[in-house]
């Protein structure tokens, strides 16, 4: 007879979603190739599997890699569970000492050294907090449309954030926000991320025209003018959708349109004059109208439609303070010159420039292997690691490019189908942790080496060289694998 861990064994990997193996090995292989790419010298000639090279030592992270991931199918997926807490702490108690015992490196605290190795904790930490929030959340059954568990499992998220902030690591910290999409998915109300759309329109817009004028009037400035119209706006959409009664939409909607088109009017042509005062009035009527139809119709959502246009307002006005007392000098400038309002081809924008000219340089189909010039003649920094993407845009061109992010569209594709067919809702959960952590990383990664979003310095995962980074992806999704091979036991 079999014993029962040999049939445990073959049980494993006969559910084993092979499909999202193989895009995993195609990622990690096409990354290799890339770093072969950005770190190959044409003077030096230097060999793919030297291991004094950074592709040599690329593939051995990616060698271990594959084990550590067969180790992990092999560990029960009830003892990762039950170890959730213990782990989430640990991470915590990990990210607090780092600071105080990591080596400077560009100004970053987030480095230990072991050995003649260096291991990053932010990078693993994802794991422990996407671990923790499925337990926490499938353990007593949290409706995260209540106020009260958001909150808890929101702390959840902030806790690590706040200690990879103080390691002076802002962009890592940033990607914890990845797990509010998952919050969406179990129940957080839409209206929150909404808000953070918003609140990006509204910073985006009134620092980037702040010093526009309104149609050649100097005393409208654009950038108010239009934060302002967009808090109306957005305000009588969010009566349509969060409210059964559709006459105070069109009335709040036309009142406000008319008001601001004939006060621009006026400035133009009768008497000049700020308009956003009009503007003021509107919205503080509405507010007030807002209010009044929350008392008379008895409706909480016109209370806090009306708490919403009062924190918009006191979030763009406090855009300025933030963005210039706020922020370190060097996030100031990446903002500025992401946003047009500063030219520094040799200091802030210096990375995006020479990125965007490597790309442009591959045309439809690329330099081909090893023969990118831009890369190869170092005018691309960090082009192994942050802006990686940008050696598969020369050597590959617009085809090769495509082809990447084709399949990392694939990938979180059947994330999302593995996630939603977890019978329990732990699974669930942790997947959509893990497929939140791998599109917040392709979207911003490649968004900031085309100039679409700030760099904040992430890699993309699978193609950036480094150890921390790629081991802390393959526990992800090898994790995730391991629960979802056991998914016809947790059926019956």
């Amino acid at each position: 007879m079999p014993s029962p861990n040999n049939t445990k064994g073959q049980s494993t990997l006969r559910n084993l979603d092979w499909f999202t193996l193989f895009i995993f090995v195609a990622l990690v292989v096409m990354g290799w190739m890339s770093v072969c790419g950005a770190s190959y010298d044409f003077e030096q000639g230097t060999r793919l599997l030297d291991f004094s090279s950074r592709s040599g030592m690329q593939m051995v992270w990616i060698l271990s890699s594959f084990v550590l991931g067969a180790i992990i199918m092999c560990v029960d997926d009830r003892l990762v569970e039950s170890l959730s807490y213990i782990i989430y702490i640990g991470f915590l108690a990990l990210l607090f000492v780092t600071p105080m015992i990591a080596h400077d490196i560009k100004g970053s605290l987030s480095w230990i050294k072991i050995g003649s190795f260096s291991i990053q904790p932010a990078e693993f930490a994802k794991f422990a907090t996407a671990l923790c929030l499925a337990k926490v959340i499938s353990t007593f059954n949290l409706d995260l449309s209540r106020w009260r568990d958001l909150i808890i499992c929101s702390i959840l998220v902030f806790l690590p954030m706040g200690l990879i902030i103080m390691q002076k690591e802002t962009g890592s910290a940033l990607v914890y926000l990845a797990f509010f999409f998952m919050f969406y998915r179990e129940g957080m109300i839409g209206s929150i991320l909404f808000a953070g759309a918003a609140a990006v329109f509204y910073f985006v817009v009134g620092v980037r025209y702040a010093e526009v004028p309104l149609w050649e009037i100097p005393q409208i400035s654009m950038g108010e003018f239009l934060v302002l119209a967009g808090i109306h706006v957005f305000s009588a959409c969010m009566m349509w959708v969060y409210t059964s009664l559709r006459k105070p939409f069109f009335q709040t909607l036309l009142f406000g349109s008319f008001a601001y088109v004939l006060a621009v009017l006026y400035a133009r042509y009768i008497i000049p004059f700020n308009a956003c005062w009009v503007q003021w009035i509107v919205l503080a009527v509405t507010i007030g109208y807002l209010f009044y139809l929350s008392v008379r119709e008895q409706l909480l959502a016109y209370a806090l439609i009306a708490l919403f246009a009062i924190g918009s307002t006191g979030f763009f006005y406090s855009v300025n303070y933030v963005l210039n007392d706020v922020l370190q000098p060097h996030q100031q400038v990446r903002i500025r010159v992401l946003l047009g309002l500063e030219d520094d081809p040799k200091g802030a924008g210096y990375n995006v420039i020479q990125a965007k000219i490597a790309i442009g340089s591959g045309g439809l189909h690329g330099k081909g292997f090893l023969n990118g010039t831009q890369t190869k003649l170092k005018y691309v920094p960090e082009q192994d690691t942050d802006f990686i993407f940008c050696t598969v845009g020369e050597e590959q061109g617009f085809v090769g490019s495509a082809l990447v992010l084709t399949v990392f569209l694939v990938f979180i594709l059947r994330l999302i189908y593995l996630a939603e067919r977890q019978p329990l809702r732990f699974g669930r959960v942790f997947g959509y942790c893990v497929l939140s952590i791998f599109l917040f990383h392709v979207f911003i990664n490649v968004g900031m080496v085309l100039g679409l979003t700030p760099v904040i310095g992430i890699p993309l995962p699978f193609f950036s060289y480094g150890g921390s980074s790629l081991w802390g992806f393959t526990i992800l999704l090898f994790v995730f694998l391991r629960i979802d091979a056991a998914r016809n036991r947790m059926q019956h």
